[in-house]
């Protein structure tokens, strides 16, 4: 578990330093799948992890998601990651097998009640990321640039 949050906290680094050579009208540009953009989407999972992690699974005070306009930048989107990150990565590496059967009920919209499994939320946590690096690629790809490996292997993760 530890383990696959570090590749996904080691690509998205990897991508805010890809993002300095791309124009800012190329990170902001409206794009088709996601949630709309290069940029946003960093934005949204890095606000996303912290809101799972902190606000879900530990019960702390919820972080007052600013909108997506005010973190129009590069520079304000990676210092808000650097900032979450912080915030998340004490209860990420002290995740132990015994937190992954707690139980967590949540109310949905519909009204109904749902319990997930901490460890279930984990990992749906690590997939979303994932899932989103993979639509970073494509559009990538559609500017004419090579994306980030999203190769595991060569990391160092397991040195």
């Amino acid at each position: 578990m530890k383990t696959l949050f570090q590749y996904n906290w080691q690509v998205r680094n990897e991508w805010f330093s890809w993002c300095e050579d791309v124009p800012e009208d190329e990170l902001l540009k409206a794009r088709i799948g996601g949630v709309g953009g290069i940029l946003k989407t960093l934005f949204h999972i890095t606000y996303w992890e912290y809101s799972w992690i902190n606000s879900v699974l530990q019960g702390k005070a919820a972080f007052e998601q600013e909108p997506f306009e005010a973190h129009r930048s590069l520079r304000q989107v990676r210092d808000l990651s650097i900032q979450l990150h912080a915030e998340v990565e004490p209860f990420v590496t002290s995740w132990s097998s015994e937190m992954e059967r707690n139980e967590l009920t949540l109310l949905r919209d519909s009204g109904e009640w749902i319990t997930y499994k901490h460890g279930e939320i984990m990992r749906h946590i690590i997939a979303h990321e994932i899932h989103h690096i993979g639509q970073l690629s494509v559009w990538a790809r559609e500017i004419g640039r090579e994306p980030i490996t999203a190769n595991l292997l060569r990391r160092g993760l397991f040195d």
